[in-house]
């Protein structure tokens, strides 16, 4: 293993880490920015569905960029203009700053969310056994690290300018720094799987669209538990308002842990089986939370969910890099746009059905689509035909096993 791949990874999960602080601190303080501008509750949701609406729009753009711009430079441009768009929702005075501020936050994250995973998959066929749910491991502690700063922030009654600034002025120049050793493998094992892939190498969206679903379902289960749980356990489960807080934390910390031991057991059982696993123990979540008597046990099923969603989204990004090895930053940016479709399914639907119907009963929604992975996690394992032909074909090398090269 070169001193060149060791220092993209660490460089690459640093960028994941950045990633998630920023984020963290955007959705955490809500409230905070809805105060600051005065924005009505009538137009917060406009405000908060534009995020991931630019977003997917800025994962497509990425994936025409990529065709003559290395996604290490994408990465490296648009991750500094996160940061200060973030500080600009911060900084800002009337509602239009904060409109042109999230704007460009959500394009630019469209494009980091996109490029960062682009190199994530490159990384992962440098290193010929599965890498990437460390990164997204790093992508949590990010999201641990910000939601506590953004407590400090709200703790101590700091204005949102003065709870964003040090951590810019902090990550910033962090970045750019670390940005110097981005390793984009397009002379390698890129190169290779491009000249191999042949006439397969164009995405095939019929091939795509299972890994598209499961996304999809990955984030109205994900967007569920940041959206609903706290209200979940304080009116349906009868908790206090601080024990509330809790599941959440205890999701985002298992949500860590899992993908922190994950690739170990994607070496293992192979990429299949822990998608597999993981639907089923999400699904099991689901079932508890729906059913839980009181507080703890609510809490249990949230632990559990923590452990079930955190291998889909990593593995999805991986199932398209090995599908289309000829094409893998297209397949990654294409596949990207799901995860802001299901962010936008996820939580309206889980209160309209609780309005509707009852909150428990919202819960065995999202159990049902979770449980839709297992109809297609053959499609964690398999490759389409290099020729075109729409067979699936055995895999050369799956780097789910731990096996060297394409």
């Amino acid at each position: 293993m070169t001193d060149v791949l060791r220092r993209g990874r660490a460089s690459l999960a640093f960028s994941f880490v950045v990633q998630g602080v920023a984020f963290a601190l955007l959705v955490t303080r809500i409230p905070a920015i809805q105060d600051r501008y005065g924005v009505s509750d009538a137009l917060l949701p406009a405000f908060l569905a534009a995020v991931p609406i630019l977003a997917g729009v800025g994962s497509v753009t990425t994936e025409r960029l990529v065709k003559r711009v290395r996604p290490s430079r994408l990465l490296r441009w648009s991750q500094p203009v996160v940061l200060l768009a973030l500080l600009g929702v911060g900084a800002g005075e009337r509602m239009v700053e904060l409109g042109v501020a999230l704007a460009v936050f959500g394009l630019a994250v469209g494009v980091l969310d996109a490029s960062m995973n682009m190199l994530g998959v490159s990384l992962q066929r440098s290193y010929g056994r599965s890498i990437m749910l460390s990164f997204h491991a790093a992508y949590s502690l990010g999201g641990i690290v910000g939601a506590s700063l953004a407590w400090v922030g709200a703790h101590w009654h700091l204005a949102l300018w003065v709870s964003y600034l040090p951590v810019v002025l902090v990550l910033l120049p962090a970045v750019l720094v670390g940005s110097r050793w981005y390793a984009d493998d397009r002379g390698g094992a890129a190169a290779e799987a491009e000249e191999t892939a042949g006439e397969g190498g164009a995405v095939r969206f019929k091939w795509l669209l299972p890994l598209c679903l499961v996304m999809t379902v990955a984030y109205i289960g994900d967007s569920t538990v940041s959206n609903w749980s706290a209200k979940y356990l304080q009116d349906v489960l009868g908790s206090s308002e601080q024990m509330a807080t809790v599941p959440y934390n205890v999701y985002m910390v298992t949500t860590l842990l899992g993908r922190a031991i994950g690739d170990l057991g994607v070496r293992r059982f192979g990429a299949v089986a822990v998608v597999r696993g993981g639907a089923l123990v999400a699904a099991g979540g689901f079932a508890v939370v729906a059913a839980a008597p009181g507080a703890w046990v609510g809490m249990l099923g949230f632990t559990l969910l923590g452990l079930g969603l955190c291998v889909l989204v990593p593995q999805t990004f991986a199932a398209a890099g090995r599908l289309f090895p000829g094409a893998s930053d297209a397949a990654v940016a294409r596949l990207n746009v799901f995860n802001y479709v299901g962010f936008l399914i996820g939580s309206p639907l889980v209160g309209a059905l609780g309005d509707l119907w009852s909150y428990r009963g919202a819960m065995l929604v999202p159990m049902v689509l979770v449980l839709v992975t297992l109809v297609y996690a053959r499609s964690f394992e398999a490759q389409p035909d290099r020729y075109g032909g729409g067979h699936e074909r055995p895999r050369t090398a799956d780097v789910g096993r731990g096996s060297n090269g394409l």
